[in-house]
């Protein structure tokens, strides 16, 4: 596994759902939508491929936190769009209310001074 410094920019471990679980709630979108728009509001920080994004539709999914429903796009192209069910909106206000707990706490931690003598 690449270490941090290799992969400044790589989502930490468990973030993906909680981030389109987020999108979501904003509007349905299909994949390539969510993927452009978790790119656009971390201002290019995080760019999410196809390859990490449809397992965790399916997660998703299995889980009932997003349903699908295939419609035509702005381009009238066919396009799987996924929807919150209200247990994804549950679901992610528990997941962001344990994120900011875990971040303020790393924050903290990070912010720790050694005491000198």
């Amino acid at each position: 596994m690449p270490s941090p410094s290799e992969q400044p920019n790589a989502l930490v471990q468990g973030t993906l759902d909680m981030l389109i679980l987020k999108t979501l709630a904003l509007e349905p979108m299909h994949g390539y939508g969510i993927s452009t728009r978790l790119t656009q509001i971390s201002r290019g920080v995080f760019q999410v491929n196809a390859g990490s994004l449809f397992p965790a539709f399916r997660r998703l999914e299995r889980g009932g936190l997003i349903k699908p429903e295939w419609r035509a796009t702005e381009n009238n192209r066919r396009a799987k769009y996924y929807a919150l069910t209200p247990r994804g909106r549950s679901a992610l206000r528990v997941h962001t209310a344990a994120w900011e707990t875990q971040t303020a706490a790393i924050s903290r931690i990070l912010k720790a001074r050694t005491l000198e003598p």
